[in-house]
């Protein structure tokens, strides 16, 4: 009879293993944490709302499958001190570019585009590109060489293609990427991400391909390239090849009206250190807080999403499954380990970190200066938001804050030292 027992719970937890672990409401200790120890987040959020450093924040820690922390803490309203919700709809920013990235692996796996294909062979425009050599702030004209070679698929999903950012970028990139009308992709509304990328491809890279690391509108060109080979519009892309499998009911390009008193307020931080809501020009131009509900046909694969902090654990979950989560495959798992290893060699990100196809990385060099395992990847997005999938801890870490200007970024480093301090298996 026992054997037969222990025949049955293997035959159960293979089984289980082979949907892909499901993320479950568990207690603190059944994820391997102390509660004890756990309560040291809620008390540092609370410290960091009564100082001004934040109006609120979101955080969710998950090992295992397990929930071991799910919480909020501060205000979504700062003068009505309406509590912040742990379920709020945040505006996720530069989190879209790991699903974007997630798109064009999907495709790979399909066997519809390899990584070295040259970009070229779908949006003509990045045939024969030229690099920055001379900038006149001045007059904002320039002087160009050819590139040595074209840039690759792969080039745009580590960053090191030479396109910068507009906005956002540096001066050459802003001032040059402005003349085209091309902007960070965040509140565009009448445009189509296929006609900006186009544009892309006609302006000078601001170095040579793979030479550096530069972060820039890569991944919004990753968008387009999903566009032109799957022949969805990315938003439809995502929604049925990614959102609707794994169950992400709350992830949007266009939030519904129906959802809107979920989105959560946007602040920033004035130079005297008092939080406000922000203001209709952000990102140094006319695009307001508000945009998730103005409706728009620019799905920026860089940066256009909004979510919860909920679906998007859903979303790491399945990659720390090895791409499958919920019975449904995303993702091959040996594209997950390509997705996640050193992609740029020696090229230098920052803090001795590497870059894999999407994401930053955590190496032998730089895992002395945080308590995340080495292989651990993670990014954030540009109002505050953050997240980290460690693989060797099986654990998944997000701490969502809604804050377009900030001072107090220590806050993230310091959320992930208490949850790794709370480990206690």
């Amino acid at each position: 009879m026992k054997r037969n027992i222990l025949s049955i719970l293997f035959v159960v937890a293979g089984a289980l293993s082979a949907f892909g672990q499901v993320i479950t409401t568990s207690t603190a200790e059944a994820a391997g944490f102390s509660s004890e120890r756990l309560k040291r987040i809620d008390a540092a959020m609370n410290e960091w709302v009564d100082k001004g450093y934040l109006n609120g924040a979101s955080a969710l820690i998950v090992r295992n499958g397990k929930v071991a922390y799910y919480k909020a803490a501060g205000y979504n309203d700062l003068g009505t001190k309406t509590p912040m919700p742990r379920d709020g709809i945040f505006r996720i920013a530069s989190q879209t570019k790991a699903i974007t990235s997630v798109a064009i692996m999907m495709l790979f796996d399909e066997g519809k585009l390899l990584l070295s294909d040259p970009v070229s062979l779908y949006i003509p425009s990045f045939k024969g590109q030229s690099v920055l050599v001379k900038f006149n702030p001045a007059d904002t004209t320039y002087t160009t060489e050819p590139a040595k070679r074209e840039v690759t698929i792969k080039d745009l999903l580590t960053h090191t293609s030479g396109i910068g950012y507009a906005q956002i970028g540096s001066r050459e990139a802003n001032a040059i990427y402005a003349k085209s009308n091309l902007t960070a992709g965040i509140g565009m509304r009448d445009a189509s991400l296929q006609d900006a990328m186009s544009r892309l491809g006609k302006l000078p890279l601001m170095h040579q391909p793979g030479e550096r690391f530069t972060y820039g509108l890569n991944t919004d060109v990753l968008g387009a390239l999903v566009e032109v080979v799957s022949g969805l519009s990315l938003d439809e892309f995502f929604r049925t090849r990614i959102f609707e499998p794994l169950g992400m009911k709350d992830t949007y390009f266009n939030l519904p009206q129906a959802k809107a008193a979920r989105l959560v307020n946007l602040y920033t931080e004035k130079p005297d250190g008092t939080l406000v809501k922000a203001s209709a020009q952000m990102l140094n131009g006319p695009v307001t807080p508000a945009y998730p509900l103005e409706k728009t046909t620019y799905f920026s694969g860089g940066a256009g999403l909004s979510s919860t902090i909920y679906d998007y654990a859903i979303f790491l979950q399945m990659l720390l499954n090895n791409g499958e989560y919920n019975g449904k495959r995303i993702l091959a798992r040996n594209t997950v380990r390509m997705m996640t290893v050193n992609q740029v060699g020696e090229v230098s990100i920052s803090n001795d970190d590497k870059f894999g196809l999407g994401f930053q990385i955590v190496t032998e060099k730089s895992s002395g200066r945080a308590p995340a395992q080495v292989g651990t990847f993670g990014w954030g997005g540009a109002f505050g938001t953050s997240y980290w999938v460690d693989p060797k801890e099986k654990m998944v870490l997000l701490i969502y804050r809604q804050m377009q200007a900030r001072t107090h970024n220590e806050v993230i480093e310091k959320f992930r030292a208490l949850a790794y301090g709370a480990i206690q298996d």
